[in-house]
């Protein structure tokens, strides 16, 4: 305890959800939702304590990526994108304006292009589109402590 008989040390318990959201207006880079989704479990990690594996960092940043390319390319004009942390996985939502949903193509390694929805899929542990009053809401939820073997990953470092 320090002189005002507070606890040291200690952070502040984590609320049952914890949410960003922020507006882009269609001028900025990809690297900056990248580094918002880092910033965000960063935090989450650093005061909240809880975890958040390297994999789920990079697989966050991909998909935010991925999701933000794919409203860039085909639906011009804002976007918002809302970053929410419950029951262990973190929600990567990109609502935009263009209410026609993607087309997720049929596995094909031989084209060349166009997987960004597949990989999006494929890493995530759910996967959904849904049709909004004004355009459409993609969201892929990602575990937190989604590495294959933690003891790998604490050796990284």
């Amino acid at each position: 305890m320090d002189e005002t008989g507070e606890e040291i040390g200690l952070r502040p318990p984590a609320p049952r959800s914890m949410e960003l959201s922020a507006m882009f207006d269609g001028s900025e880079v990809i690297a900056e939702a990248r580094r918002l989704a880092r910033s965000f479990l960063n935090e989450v990690q650093g005061v909240y304590g809880l975890r958040v594996s390297e994999r789920a960092l990079s697989v966050v940043e991909l998909i935010v990526s991925e999701l933000f390319t794919n409203t860039r390319k085909y639906a011009p004009g804002p976007c918002r994108i809302t970053l929410r942390v419950h029951d262990g996985c973190v929600e990567v939502s990109i609502w935009d304006s263009n209410p026609n949903p993607p087309a997720i193509l049929p596995a094909d390694p031989l084209r060349i292009g166009q997987h960004g929805l597949e990989i999006v899929v494929a890493a995530s542990r759910s996967f959904h589109i849904r049709p909004e009053h004004a355009g459409k809401r993609i969201t892929a939820s990602i575990a937190l402590d989604d590495d294959p073997d933690p003891d790998l990953a604490s050796r990284r470092h």
